[in-house]
């Protein structure tokens, strides 16, 4: 009876100690599009972990990329993202400037804007961010702030998608 016990505490610790691992596999990026009425622009936050940051830029032959104490990493990674990302107003592709990243816990943050095409305006949106890497990649686009929030969900292959700017 102990031999039982003792292996299914065993087995239920070694269940424990691979959570972490498992909850890593969700391949998630959410980038948030808002409209900063004082300024007139479109802000861009992507939010993106990490690890599966510096995995894109190995996969693209960077030897050791290291985003938080690099900043050539982090410039490569922020261009990656420009890449893969596109938000267009009346058949006019906005351009992005990119503004600066920043390392919040286990994620680069990279911050663009653009001029504002003005709130109430259709919106299409791109988001292939890491698709490129992991087919089962997701990438959520949260526009407008507060609890007005609208949500686009992008897979591997997906085209444009519509949203009206909040």
């Amino acid at each position: 009876m102990k031999q039982h016990l003792a292996k299914l505490l065993i087995c239920v610790f070694a269940a424990l100690l691979a959570l972490p691992a498992i909850a890593h596999q969700q391949k998630i990026t959410i980038s948030t599009i808002s409209h900063n009425s004082r300024t007139n622009m479109v802000e861009v936050v992507h939010r993106v972990p990490l690890h599966d940051a510096e995995h894109a830029l190995k996969w693209q032959g960077e030897r050791a990329p290291d985003i938080v104490t690099n900043i050539d990493s982090r410039r490569a990674f922020a261009l990656y993202v420009d890449q893969n990302f596109t938000v267009s107003s009346n058949g006019e592709t906005l351009k992005m400037a990119l503004l600066g990243t920043e390392i919040e816990g286990g994620n680069v943050l990279i911050f663009q804007e653009a001029p504002s095409p003005g709130i109430g305006s259709e919106l299409q949106i791109y988001s292939q961010i890491l698709t490129n890497i992991w087919q089962r990649q997701e990438n959520r686009v949260n526009l407008g702030t507060g609890t007005r929030v609208d949500t686009l969900i992008f897979r591997a292959g997906d085209s444009r998608k519509a949203a009206i700017l909040r």
